[in-house]
């Protein structure tokens, strides 16, 4: 596999992780952040991070627009929930100092 074709698939495996989490509304970010250590607005981050390496400007509501397939606060509205309690002490568990 040479670069270009290499860069063509990595370019495709994320269209489809971003598929994915489009179709799986019911995964919540606290439940892919306490499984994986990441969510959706990590990617965001990510997403804009290599924008300004790459000298594109992107801002990181644009970045999460890419990510979630609409304005964040749409997203917010139609698919979060609150976290349960069980969510927030898995959460904190994790990040504590």
């Amino acid at each position: 596999m040479n670069q270009d074709q290499q860069t063509e698939i990595e370019a495709a495996v994320f269209r489809r992780l971003l598929a994915h989490l489009g179709e799986r509304t019911d995964v919540q970010n606290i439940d892919l952040m306490n499984l994986a250590g990441f969510c959706r607005n990590c990617l965001s981050k990510w997403f804009k991070a290599a924008c300004d390496d790459a000298g594109i400007k992107m801002d990181y509501e644009d970045a999460r627009e890419r990510v979630y397939g609409m304005p964040y606060g749409e997203w917010k509205s139609r698919y979060q929930t609150e976290a349960s309690p069980e969510q927030k002490a898995a959460f904190d568990d994790q990040h504590r100092a």
